[in-house]
């Protein structure tokens, strides 16, 4: 029987620069490797943060922008908090309670790619 590893999302990018300000710097996620077939060709590179892993893709057919990517962890306020203090100008994003429970925020990506962090409701 197979057994799921992990799994993880290739997000569209056009811009080395401001992937790497919103995801590195914003984010606070490391890049694992990053992979150019020459100079100058599409970056396709890894991120990482406390075992969230995304590849990041300038490359044409690896993905849509636009794509909503949904990761459940434990401390959605503690990221939220280290995110709003950062003062990142470009994202604001606010705490949620959705109608099915728990709480959780979204952040937008340069491309329009979505990211929400989801944390379940205490059992």
């Amino acid at each position: 029987m197979p057994r799921h590893l992990r799994t993880v999302p290739i997000l569209r990018s056009f811009d080395e620069a401001k992937a790497r300000e919103f995801y590195l710097d914003w984010l606070g996620f490391t890049v694992d490797w990053s992979h150019r077939f020459e100079p100058d060709t599409p970056l396709y590179m890894q991120v990482s943060r406390d075992g969230i892993v995304f590849h990041i893709s300038e490359h044409h057919g690896d993905g849509s922008p636009g794509a909503h990517v949904r990761v459940e962890i434990e401390g959605v306020r503690e990221l939220h908090a280290e995110l709003i203090a950062k003062r990142y100008k470009n994202n604001r994003p606010g705490l949620e309670h959705p109608e099915w429970g728990g709480i959780e925020f979204t952040v937008i990506d340069p491309v329009n790619n979505r990211i929400t962090f989801a944390e379940a409701d205490p059992t």
